[in-house]
């Protein structure tokens, strides 16, 4: 399965990729019990729109070596978790706004795999976590660095508004343990790694986060980003390439 959510005549509608290229709309989100509706409607003629609606964002720090080594050097005993609003979705295609210069003068792209929660999640097991999964697709943790390093905490500087462009779609139709990862700034590889990496895999996450924390139909878990991260500024593009899954990709905007 492999799906979208798009905007057409000012309205949203979920909708599953077909064969041919075209969406066939459906009722709801699929973990939404969504069921097809309509006629298929040409790709072309639509605009994607970040392919989910949590109510939060659970993301993961620290997760790969290589990334612990460029950011501080220190291995976390446990997953070191931090919660984004929703209100920092933004979609696929659309500008990533920089804060003022006064709030912030150093933002950075991150490029994660992400995964979508199919039904309600509380003290779920390791080797039950996958069933709880909807499906996967590629985010892009944007964060304000200066302003992490100088809170000493990262809700704000990973929170502002726009700060997670998400899509282009979700599929179930990759193992997250083996996917290649890549983020480039205007063409040049800056990140580039593989989910064989990860230090706590997703069913070890989710087992991890759901302990503590319910996790609802449609919530977004992210499972960090590869070394690499650098920071970006207005009219960069940036892309995030996952295997199986596609490119996100997003241009960087001053605040008008």
């Amino acid at each position: 399965m492999r799906y979208v959510r798009f905007a057409k005549n000012d309205e949203t509608a979920f909708g599953l990729l077909m064969a041919d290229g075209r969406i066939q709309p459906l009722s709801a989100a699929p973990y939404a019990g969504g069921q097809p509706v309509g006629e298929p409607v040409d790709a072309a003629s639509v605009r994607l729109v970040a392919p989910c609606e949590p109510t939060k964002i659970i993301a993961v720090g620290k997760n790969y070596h290589d990334h612990i080594k460029e950011f501080d050097g220190k291995m976390p005993e446990t997953p070191i978790l931090f919660i984004k609003p929703n209100t920092a979705i933004n979609d696929p295609e659309a500008p990533v706004t920089l804060p003022p210069r006064s709030i912030s003068k150093r933002v950075d792209y991150e490029g994660e795999l992400a995964l979508i929660i199919s039904r309600k999640a509380t003290r779920v097991s390791a080797a039950e976590a996958l069933d709880y999964v909807q499906g996967y697709t590629i985010l892009n943790d944007v964060t304000a660095r200066d302003v992490q390093k100088a809170d000493g905490q990262w809700i704000r500087a990973k929170g502002m508004d726009g700060f997670s462009p998400i899509g282009p779609l979700v599929t179930d139709e990759i193992d997250p343990a083996h996917v290649g990862i890549r983020t480039r700034l205007n063409g040049q590889i800056v990140q580039e790694s593989s989910t064989d990496l990860l230090i706590w895999s997703v069913p070890a996450l989710i087992e991890f986060i759901t302990e503590t924390i319910t996790l609802l139909p449609g919530d977004v878990v992210t499972t960090g980003t590869p070394s690499g991260v650098g920071p970006m500024g207005p009219g960069d593009v940036v892309e995030v390439e996952i295997e199986g899954i596609g490119v996100l990709r997003n241009t960087i905007i001053d605040r008008v």
